[in-house]
């Protein structure tokens, strides 16, 4: 039976959680997450654990954060002032937003604090500083 290895590729079933049990993601009621094992397309960790695994074959794995999206980085964190940014955006805290760099890149951030005077920013990975755990079933090898 062929096992997953780099260059094969893999189609998995999984569901993820948090420590405290919350799903953050799901192949559930979808098809299963396709993709090349060896080109960085998931998580490293998830990617290590999936290795020599077969069709069929379940596991239940955590992930350490160092291994998924990394830690969470203060350097991450930017304070604007709050006049920079024009009234017709929203400043709920968890709010989603894409901010552009000096470069002309555009970056996905997240509205973590407002005060009067300044809004933070941060341009952490949602799951950075997390460690995941990932309930997975190797579907297919090819």
């Amino acid at each position: 039976m062929t096992q997953a290895k780099p260059g094969t590729t893999v189609s998995i079933h999984y569901t993820g959680t948090l420590a405290d049990g919350t799903t953050f993601d799901s192949s559930e009621g979808r098809d299963p997450l396709t993709f090349q094992m060896g080109e960085g397309q998931i998580i490293p960790g998830l990617e290590n654990a999936l290795s020599g695994m077969s069709e069929g074959d379940k596991k239940t794995v955590t992930i350490p954060a160092a291994e998924a999206y990394g830690p969470h980085r203060e350097d991450a964190m930017q304070q604007v002032p709050r006049e920079a940014v024009p009234d017709h955006i929203p400043l709920d805290l968890g709010t989603q937003l894409q901010v552009q760099t000096p470069e002309g890149q555009t970056l996905p951030v997240t509205v973590a604090e407002v005060t009067d005077e300044t809004v933070t920013l941060d341009a952490n990975h949602p799951l950075a500083g997390k460690d995941l755990t990932f309930a997975v079933e190797l579907v297919k090898v090819a």
